[in-house]
């Protein structure tokens, strides 16, 4: 056993979000053109879930071409220089690459020189998951700014024919920018996981089963990617009984109330999931609640930061204020935190 002490941060930092940034492909689908391949209508899917459109990836357009878009954005807004961005870690699903990772390729487009780059699979949870990253990296030391991208191509593994799932998802890219600051600007987070629940969000075959089933269904345009279903009644009950604890705790834990927010920023899974947690919340009516689902669909890992971003952008949200961001999915995995906005 060595008698040798290591060297370890004495202090810790101050870390908050510099900039932030979202990217939305050019393509617009309607709920009229999703309903020509399944049996619905578009009066029942804004009932059902508060979509009108979404905007979808051309078919060249890739998870890293998106999120080189929304970094680009958010890395100008910041005014930190990409060579002083230490690491970056990217939210993702969708990557169609089980290995090399998508982070170091978005890197060196960037021209981060050298960083640390990973994806991280957290599902909708994933871009808060890298923001907690983020604030313990910066907190402790170990780099002075990290980019944190939360992205996806859902329309290459959405199923056209699933009447649960054709109208619900989008794709899309957000970034942040996380440093050093003389505040702190990112409260602690409240995470977790409930790998029993697996089933309730999950892909319809793993990789090593690609086009077989569907193919032997007769179908023409079977997926090249299994498609992602769930259990929609399951995953709506747990989202609003069980997430509204932990974003109560995570208000609670940034050491603020309720009435000191200035924006509620849910993942965008459902407006009716919206509602009733506002609802279950008790939020007060003057905190703008981010509904960027409208418009955006169901993007998942990029969900938080595109609706964050658009009601900055939009002036609904104050700059410097503070907001409750919270998202949940498939694993099932849980995170919420408290942030001070851009």
């Amino acid at each position: 056993m060595t008698n040798k002490t290591l060297a370890a941060p004495q202090e810790l930092r101050y870390a908050r979000i510099h900039g932030l940034a979202g990217y939305r492909p050019e393509r617009v689908v309607t709920n009229d053109e999703v309903i020509e391949f399944i049996d619905s209508s578009d009066e029942w899917i804004q009932q059902r879930s508060g979509i009108v459109t979404r905007h979808i990836a051309a078919p060249e357009e890739s998870v890293i071409d998106m999120a080189e878009a929304a970094s680009r954005d958010a890395i100008t807004k910041s005014g930190v220089a990409p060579e002083q961005i230490g690491a970056v870690i990217m939210a993702t699903v969708t990557h169609p690459y089980q290995t090399p990772a998508a982070a170091p390729e978005l890197a060196f487009r960037l021209g981060i020189p050298d960083p640390a780059a990973l994806d991280i699979s957290a599902a909708c949870a994933g871009y808060c998951y890298g923001i907690s990253m983020a604030n313990d990296m910066v907190r402790a030391g170990t780099v002075d700014y990290v980019l944190v991208i939360g992205v996806e191509k859902l329309s290459d593994f959405t199923d056209k024919y699933d009447r649960g799932t054709a109208f619900i998802f989008g794709d899309g890219a957000g970034a942040a920018v996380v440093g050093i600051s003389d505040f702190q600007g990112i409260g602690p987070t409240l995470w977790g996981s409930l790998g029993d629940k697996r089933d309730l969000i999950t892909q319809r075959e793993p990789w090593t089963g690609l086009r077989g089933g569907m193919e032997e269904s007769g179908r023409q345009d079977a997926l090249d990617w299994p498609a992602f279903v769930m259990q929609g009644q399951s995953v709506f009950r747990w989202a609003v009984y069980d997430m509204v604890p932990v974003a109560v705790k995570a208000v609670e834990a940034a050491g603020i109330t309720p009435h000191d927010l200035d924006a509620f920023v849910p993942h965008q899974a459902n407006m009716r999931i919206t509602d009733a947690m506002v609802k279950a919340l008790k939020l007060p009516e003057h905190v703008p609640v981010a509904r960027d689902i409208a418009e955006t669909g169901n993007t998942s890992a990029a969900s938080v930061p595109l609706a964050m971003a658009r009601m900055l952008d939009e002036g609904e949200a104050p700059h410097g204020g503070l907001a409750l961001q919270i998202a949940f999915g498939a694993g099932l995995v849980y995170a919420a935190q408290v942030v001070v906005m851009p």
